[in-house]
């Protein structure tokens, strides 16, 4: 049945023909070449605009770095997302985590990332919520009632109107990854997409599943994690410690009381020179964000949706004891114990 199945996806895949109208539109989105980009890359680009909001005028900004050839002709999607909120995904996820290139030092030219995850998949970085990087809106009102609900909404409207572009990405296996505060982007746009396809046997976005790093999951377990974090390494004090654990761990970590924040600037000082970047204006006009996302983990296992959740642990934004501590709390079975990651960068791991 498994079998049978999956070369059902293949002839689905195989059989999505690409309209004419879709080819203009494409073609009128392809980038030639990047300036300063290293001569005969082998893989195509392209880079626009999707309105998903015609009313307020309000349209976000992509980039699709398609598979190298190595990955084969039906290579997953996926869409990149970065946090902030207000980080760019071109800015940061494209130019310096997981895209294709890397800007030399002179500023002016490229050369290849040998760790492109464009080897192994379709990346489709999104400029997301409208006012982050190339993304827009002509509704200045639109900047100031942000939020985790309209940022899911708009993504997925997204998502449907660009497959309308690139149909040959209909029904191809669909992954959402994002880093920060996309912990809440991401799961939450699974949500959304998970509900859209209930009852649907072929859904265009085949959505299989999601990766986080260095997460920001649940606001309790999240402060707990970034003050033991920042008080054994040595960056605050033990009074701040205590004082933050006392006044911020029943808080929103997005719209903290004056107390938890006067400790949060307390913090902020005895760090000195090291700056964790700080979400207080952004969040002044950021409408809603859930404590916690995980119930939506919980939902989404449930259902069977792949999840994978990694952290570095120099991050001491979202650190790793934070996400340890958010992973914990969904008590789930432990299917292999703690053991040696042996590739070059990474440390340990546990399933």
């Amino acid at each position: 049945m498994a079998m049978a199945r999956g070369v059902a996806a293949m002839l689905l895949l195989a059989s999505v023909a690409v309209p004419a109208a879709a080819l203009v539109d494409q073609e009128s989105d392809r980038i030639r070449e990047l300036p300063g980009q290293p001569p005969n890359v082998g893989f195509s680009q392209y880079a626009g605009y999707v309105t998903v909001n015609q009313a307020r005028g309000r349209a976000l900004f992509y980039w699709l770095v398609e598979a190298e050839p190595a990955a084969g002709p039906i290579a997953p999607l996926v869409l990149w997302l970065n946090g902030g909120p207000g980080c760019s995904s071109v800015g940061f996820g494209a130019s310096e985590e997981v895209g294709p290139f890397r800007i030399r030092p002179d500023g002016q030219t490229l050369y290849l990332n040998p760790n492109s995850w464009n080897k192994a998949a379709n990346l489709l970085f999104l400029e997301s919520p409208a006012g982050v990087g190339f993304s827009y809106s002509n509704s200045s009102l639109d900047l100031y009632t942000g939020g985790d609900a309209k940022t899911a909404l708009d993504a997925y409207a997204f998502l449907v109107n660009w497959l309308e572009r690139f149909p040959q990405y209909k029904y191809r296996e669909f992954y959402i990854a994002g880093e920060s505060y996309a912990g809440h982007y991401v799961p939450q746009l699974a949500q959304l997409i998970y509900e859209k396809n209930k009852g649907i046997q072929n859904s265009k976005i085949n959505l299989k599943g999601f990766m986080v790093g260095n997460a920001v999951t649940d606001d309790y377990h999240d402060y707990l994690g970034t003050f033991e974090y920042w008080w054994t390494h040595g960056l605050i004090s033990d009074k701040t410690y205590h004082n933050l654990k006392a006044t911020c761990l029943n808080e929103s970590a997005t719209h903290p009381s004056s107390d938890c924040l006067k400790n949060l600037n307390l913090a902020s000082a005895e760090e000195g020179n090291i700056d964790p970047y700080s979400l207080n204006v952004v969040g002044s006009y950021w409408a809603d964000s859930p404590i916690s996302m995980l119930p939506i983990y919980q939902e989404l296992i449930a259902a069977g949706m792949k999840i994978w959740v990694f952290s570095g642990d120099t991050d001491a934004v979202v650190p790793v004891t934070a996400t340890r501590y958010s992973i914990d709390a969904l008590k789930l079975p432990t299917l292999a114990n703690w053991y040696p990651w042996l590739e070059v960068g990474a440390k340990f791991t546990k399933d």
